[in-house]
Parts: C-alpha cells; structure tokens; sequence
C-alpha cells in the first residue's frame, strides 16, 4: 500500500497493490496490520457503512462532537470528489479543507481521521461508496457544516444544482459551527 499525505498531513490518500490479470482483479481493501505499518495509525473500525447515489448527489459535510468518527472511504462504483475539512481548533490547519477523486477505477481510498466534517460529491452517473468508521453513529452527536460556506470557499464540481437531504441544505456555517478543542 502506498500512503500520500494531503495538504493537511493527517489526510491520507492511499493505494492499494491490485492484482490483476485477464480473470480481472483483487486487493486486499483493508488489513489491519497493513495499514498500521503504512501510516503509524492503528485504530479499530466498529461499523462497515454503504451508500449509493446518483450524479449530483451531494452528502455533508457531517461530523459528529462525540463519538466522532475516522473514516476510510472507498468507492466501489463509480467516482465522487471526496472533501475533508478541519474542525479541531487547537489545530494549524482549523477551517481548512482537502479534497480529492475517488473511483472505483483507481482503488484509491481516503483515511479521513476524527475531528474533521466529511462530505462528497457524486461526479458519475452513480457511486457507491464504502466506508469504515471508528465509533458508532449517534445521530444525536451528529452535526453538519454547511456545504457552500463563503468562508471555506469549497469549489464543489457542480453541474447544476445538488441533490442535497434537508439537514445538509442547513448545515451551519464554520463561525457558527461547534467544533473540536
């Protein structure tokens, strides 16, 4: 596996060693000690979650205050432009934010660690994306930064409007956001 540290080094691309030939592929998506021996983190993932959208569906940005949550996001079909943002205010890189694409065709995964919001943008017809998380979800914790902020300035690759939930449509701007010490 090779690690990439984004512009936030906490942020981390990785890339799985696929095998392939003409049967197709296979990878190893996660090993526990793999990934501990390629990026120094060792955590235990409690819950596997699993979404499908279609083209412009927008999810996010979501944190929660307790219990938060590290992520490691796959794509298994499709493509999506995944974005992280810095909620930890004791942190140089607070209110800032990194992005990248996620497809099912690169394999790459994103490891997106707690105390930051995590939200994506589908870019393909459709996207099912895979994630493992590090604490459970308690909707009670949860908490939604506002996805077109001025403040963060986000340039979502938008071809018309998102397709958004009502609670992400009324995420709260960074200034009014709760964050993390």
């Amino acid at each position: 596996m090779r690690v990439a540290p984004s512009a936030i080094p906490e942020v981390l691309l990785l890339e799985p060693r696929v095998f392939g030939d003409e049967r197709g592929f296979f990878f190893e998506s996660y090993n526990r000690r793999a990934f501990a021996k390629a990026t120094g983190i060792d955590v235990e993932f409690v819950q596997d979650n699993h979404s499908r959208s279609v083209r412009n569906v927008l999810r996010g940005l979501h944190y929660q205050l307790r219990q938060p949550q590290g992520k490691l996001v796959r794509v298994t079909l499709g493509a999506i432009w995944d974005v992280a943002v810095d909620l930890r205010r004791g942190a140089p890189s607070f209110g800032r934010w990194v992005s990248f694409e996620l497809s099912a065709a690169s394999k790459r995964m994103a490891w997106i660690p707690a105390g930051f919001a995590h939200g994506f943008l589908v870019t393909s017809e459709a996207a099912e994306v895979q994630y493992k998380a590090t604490d459970y979800y308690a909707p009670e914790h949860e908490r939604t930064l506002l996805w077109d902020d001025a403040a963060l300035a986000i340039p979502w690759p938008l071809a018309g409007a998102p397709v958004m939930a009502d609670k992400d449509r009324l995420g709260r701007p960074l200034a009014e956001a709760e964050t993390y010490p």
